[in-house]
């Protein structure tokens, strides 16, 4: 397979930091490259997650109360039922 050569414009110093890492796994850089191409067509994707950070502690908790059923408001049967219970809800709030 014949090999071309590309250039890519990177911050020098994340430059510096790619090549030590991926020599410490025995890649050069070229190498650790062409690997995330291929796996990249392979896999018609990023290969890796991009997007917002992942949940803050806050969040994290709340899913986790929400998977144990804390803080969650109880079932209703029909919809005439959940629209009862929210009408006492604004009963409560207009006499306080």
């Amino acid at each position: 397979m014949a090999t071309v050569s590309t250039n890519v414009k990177i911050d020098q110093t994340l430059k510096q930091e790619a090549q030590e890492l991926f020599e410490s796994f025995g890649l050069s850089l070229s190498s650790a490259i062409n690997i995330f191409l291929r796996q990249s067509v392979r896999e018609q994707a990023i290969p890796f997650r991009v997007g917002n950070p992942l949940p803050n502690m806050e969040t994290i908790q709340a899913i986790e109360d929400a998977r144990k059923g804390i803080g969650l408001s109880r079932g209703f049967t029909s919809v005439a039922e959940l629209m009862e219970d929210l009408d006492a809800d604004d009963q409560i709030s207009d006499h306080i």
